[in-house]
This record gives structure tokens, sequence and C-alpha cells, in this order.
């Protein structure tokens, strides 16, 4: 057991100690599940641990998208009031976002914030969405999409499309910057691929590691007092 952990890269150690301290994080959230995750801060709703085969239909997939743009400078809290209210509009199918005037489709979205602008990103995804039929798409393409940036269509790609590659967002690089095993300040893919060349391409273990950072952030890395000390400190001396 030694030599496993010593010749193991301390990007997977890292997984291995998140896992075993927080367990299956069940990402990402959809509205139709009940919320079994009990380290979650706020909001269990739709949380659904082990279950990697979803999304199951193509509503869901969408909806996975749509949360994506939504939570984009925002907390997941809001995201959810706007995905139910979105819901209750009709706007979690793509061909009914489309038909929504505008007036509901921004007030239907107002508490995920910046509802001008996501409501014209929510029109020109489900247009691209819809033109998709049943293929995934490719990173460049979501890429070209207006307001779609590298972390959202990472997001989509991961969560959404089944696709293993590495979800970069702020506790991430204030997780491993503070571990000293990136620069917070580097290009996106720069670290998004420093993780992937140490990490198996494993869907659930790349959808488990984006999420048990984010819930390791919220208990060690945010911005106040007297925070406790990062115990994956350690593991850095080892």
């Amino acid at each position: 057991m030694t030599h496993f952990w010593s010749t193991m890269h301390i990007i997977e150690r890292i997984y291995h100690e998140l896992y075993r301290a927080y367990g299956p994080q069940g990402w990402w959230p959809l509205l139709g599940y009940d919320g079994v995750q009990p380290t979650k801060s706020g909001s269990v709703a739709g949380y659904h641990p082990l279950r990697y085969d979803l999304p199951e239909t193509r509503g869901q997939v969408f909806e996975i998208c749509v949360g994506a743009i939504l939570t984009q400078n925002t907390n997941w809290l809001n995201v959810e009031q706007a995905l139910l209210r979105l819901h209750a509009a009709g706007g979690l199918d793509a061909e009914r976002l489309c038909g929504l005037g505008d007036a509901a489709l921004k007030e239907a979205i107002r508490p995920a914030g910046y509802y001008n602008q996501k409501a014209r990103k929510l029109r020109e995804f489900a247009d691209f969405f819809l033109s998709l039929e049943s293929r995934a798409p490719d990173r460049e393409e979501l890429l070209e999409l207006w307001g779609v940036g590298r972390e959202t269509a990472d997001s989509m790609l991961l969560y959404a499309f089944h696709r293993p590659v590495f979800v970069v967002d702020a506790y991430t690089r204030r997780i491993f910057g503070g571990l000293g095993l990136v620069d917070e300040g580097a290009d996106y893919d720069t670290i998004r691929l420093f993780i992937e060349e140490h990490l198996a391409a494993d869907l659930p273990v790349y959808q488990e590691y984006h999420a048990l950072l984010v819930e390791h952030a919220k208990r060690y890395y945010r911005k106040r007092a007297n925070r406790p000390v990062c115990p994956l400190r350690r593991l850095m001396q080892g």
C-alpha cells in the first residue's frame, strides 16, 4: 500500500482523499430528483449520487446545459429558483424556450441575475441545441456560441453529453493554487490539461472530482477570518 500511494500522482491522491471525506456528490443537479446528499451546503434538491447514467432524456440534457449557463456569476440556489420558474413557464424545452417572449423569459430567470444577457445566451443555445438533433456537440462548436466560455462548455460536455473533460472553476484554481500545484493565474486550458495529463479519462471520476473540489472549497477556501487549515496540505508533505 505504501508503494501504491508513493507512485500515485498527487492529483489522483487528492481525488481519493476528497472522495473518502465527502463521498459521491451526485452532480449535475436535476429538478426531477430528490436531494439525498447530506454534505451539501444549502439546497440538496436534484442531486443523485452514483447515477452516472444521467441525463436519461434529451430534455434533461437541455436542462443541464441551461443550468450551466444560468450558474455563471451566481450560486446554485439562485439557479435552482430560476430553473423552477423557467420550468413553470415551459422554458425547459428548447423549442418552447425559443417561443417564449422576451419579458417572460427574463422574468423567469431573474433570480440567476444578469437576466438580459442570460436570456440572449439561452435563446442562442436553444437554437443551436435544436440544430444538433440527436448528436453531441464538440467543444469548438460550443465555444463559438455567444456567451459560452470554456468552463460553461466543459460543464455541458462533462455532465450533459458524457464527455470526459475536466471542468476548471474558481475553486479548482484556489485549491490547486493554494497547494502549489498550479499558478492560479494560469490559462484555463493550461490547468485543465495539467490535470487531465495526471488523471485517467474516467467520466465518473471527472464528474465527482469537480463536485468534490466545490464541496471542499466551501469548507476550507471561503474568504473569511479564522478559516480552518486545508487538510490536503499534509498530502503535499508526504
